[in-house]
């Protein structure tokens, strides 16, 4: 059994169908990504609004008729309900006070020369704070705090150069690993909904100590994260609690502890440590759990392959008001892309390469660094394509997308061998020689 492609005008469709295609290109409209069940009549007026007609999925003859004899709905990619029929709750619109626009003030090359001194410096100041905490020493947070700072004020002057940087810099420590890019993506997901720049300084601190908790569970269940046994999950959940206790004391603000404590809730009230749901999670809470779980999906680990960004985006999009609120989701997909800086890349010409950068008015057309030809062959020097320019006036037939997002690792995409802020090879014959 499989799914044909049909083509529908707006004024016939309904609730529960596939939307598969648009009559226009995607990024000209408001759809958060490309591909959704029409989950209400403002789906559908909104389509009415932008589109004459769309293609949806629709399940073949052998297959209709097994869904009609089950009452279940035709159309859509599969006859599971959204979310696998997990209860939905619906929110009023997020609302942030005095939200603040953010301007891009300054080139990607030049803030990636800062923010590679910041990793370096962030790197020490976490290592330095989970070893003081296994240790049971006094925590000193200030250089935490000052560090955060700094983070907060890249993200504000040039979202991309921080999330490249934390992406594709290698560390051996999971836990480092996991709160720095949360916090990175929480701070890239604020700054887009507009938090002045003391929130930001909750949230990506927040984020920052959102797992210390977790260095007082043993190490062999850290390492078998996703695969515990119910009462080692247990014992799991309790990171959280521990983290709060551990930081009592500490000075922080509320809005900080606020993160630590409930960056697992959820929407539905499926989270732990209290289960609570809908507007008893904090804002910040709220972006921080969607960053934690988002960087959990494509994170790679020992013990599991990850799931390419791409896949984790369109997964968060199909768990809008079940364990995410919708705005916040979109809002999310808004900030990061649907390709999000770091996804590893095959373009409809065949070349490879990595997401540099997005605009979300073309976001499916990021900016990609080419590391291979047509046939995988490495590069010796990589190349930006920006494909929202090359694209620009171009008829689709010519136009170059993004085919695939490929697995984290994929043989010969190492973006570490060139440098993005020149596309420069490392490995390049004349700097060997003049080195």
């Amino acid at each position: 059994m499989g799914v044909q492609q049909k083509k529908v005008a707006v004024h016939d469709l309904e609730v529960g169908m596939f939307v598969s295609d648009l009559d226009r290109p995607w990024h000209q409209t408001p759809f958060p990504i490309q591909g959704f069940h029409i989950r209400s009549q403002d789906d559908i007026r909104a389509l009415v609004s932008h589109c004459k007609w769309v293609m949806v999925d629709v399940a073949e003859a052998r297959e209709s008729k097994e869904v009609k004899a089950g009452n279940r709905p035709v159309f859509g990619k599969s006859s599971n309900k959204r979310g696998g029929g997990r209860e939905q709750l619906q929110l009023p619109p997020l609302s942030i006070r005095e939200p603040v626009t953010y301007e891009t003030d300054t080139s990607l090359k030049k803030e990636m020369k800062t923010s590679k001194r910041l990793l370096d410096d962030v790197e020490v100041a976490l290592d330095r704070l989970f070893e003081a905490l296994r240790s049971g020493d006094v925590v000193d947070l200030k250089t935490i705090a000052t560090i955060t700072s700094k983070m907060v004020s890249s993200v504000i002057r040039q979202p991309d150069a921080l999330l490249w940087l934390s992406r594709t810099r290698a560390h051996d420590s999971y836990l480092y690993r996991h709160a720095l890019n949360t916090a990175v993506w929480a701070l890239v997901c604020g700054r887009h909904l507009g938090l002045n720049e003391g929130l930001l300084n909750h949230l990506g601190l927040g984020c920052l100590l959102s797992q210390v908790g977790k260095t007082a569970l043993p190490a062999d269940m850290l390492a078998r994260e996703g695969q515990l046994s119910a009462e080692e999950y247990i014992t799991y959940r309790g990171y959280v609690n521990l983290g709060v206790q551990m930081l009592d004391g500490s000075g922080l603000s509320r809005a900080v502890l606020s993160v630590v404590q409930g960056h697992r809730e959820r929407h539905n009230g499926s989270g732990f440590p209290e289960g609570i749901r809908g507007d008893r999670i904090p804002l910040l809470a709220k972006v921080a759990g969607i960053a934690e779980f988002f960087e959990s999906l494509i994170a790679p680990r020992d013990n599991a392959e990850p799931m390419t960004p791409a896949k984790a985006v369109t997964l968060l999009y199909e768990m809008r008001n079940i364990e995410f609120q919708e705005d916040l989701v979109e809002n999310f997909i808004q900030a990061i892309g649907i390709y999000p800086t770091g996804s590893l890349v095959e373009l409809t010409d065949g070349q490879r390469g990595i997401v540099v950068s997005h605009s979300p008015e073309r976001r499916l057309w990021p900016q990609v660094m080419v590391m291979t030809d047509a046939n995988a062959r490495p590069l010796k020097t990589a190349k930006i394509v920006d494909l929202a320019r090359y694209n620009e006036g171009k008829e689709a037939a010519e136009t170059i997308r993004v085919r695939e997002c490929l697995p984290h690792g994929t043989e010969g995409l190492d973006p570490s061998r060139y440098d993005v802020t020149g596309v420069e090879s490392r490995w390049n014959l004349s700097r060997l020689i003049n080195g």
